[in-house]
């Protein structure tokens, strides 16, 4: 690759990356579920996140994950969510991603590689359940509280994990992502 051609990927990548930050914070805009018993709410964020761990690498994954979930909190009016957001969403990229990585070596393809990219949802997933239990716990002083928006928060992931199979196979089936 020549100078030029290294300088128009850098660009591209760094134009997606804050394309997928937008889209992440514009997901949490769009359908907003608040949780009964608590401040949060449940978005469609999780979904934009796993497609964006499909067409970035690693640190562009989680620095759309880590940045657009955070604007998403600070621009809808939930600033005091702003800082765990940052970690848990970009932890839960990182872990995804992770387990994605620790498959690839073995070339898979058709139904294993989608098997291993559910996985890697689901441990990304469950992190940021765990996460998220752990901050409304701290925040409310209530574990009972916290509770009460784990099955949300399950319910989030599960259907951003059915999103972006969808998206991503779409793309995929055009050329687009990193398969």
């Amino acid at each position: 690759m020549n100078m030029m051609e290294t300088k128009l990927k850098k660009t591209s990548v760094t134009v997606l990356t804050a394309m997928m930050m937008c889209i992440i914070m514009v997901a949490i805009f769009v359908l907003r579920i608040p949780i009964p018993f608590t401040q949060g709410y449940v978005n469609l964020s999780d979904g934009i996140i796993f497609i964006a761990i499909g067409l970035l690498d690693k640190k562009h994954s989680v620095a759309a994950a880590s940045l657009g979930s955070m604007m998403g909190d600070i621009l809808g009016g939930f600033p005091v969510w702003a800082p765990w957001t940052f970690f848990i969403k970009g932890i839960m990229a990182l872990i995804t991603v992770m387990v994605i990585e620790a498959f690839a070596h073995k070339h898979l393809t058709g139904k294993a590689k989608t098997a291993v990219r559910v996985l890697a949802m689901i441990c990304g997933g469950l992190f940021m359940v765990f996460g998220y239990f752990v901050a409304e716990g701290v925040m409310y002083g209530s574990w009972v509280v916290a509770a009460l928006g784990v099955p949300w928060n399950i319910g989030q992931f599960s259907v951003g994990i059915i999103l972006a199979l969808v998206i991503l196979s779409a793309l995929n089936k055009v050329g687009i992502g990193r398969n």
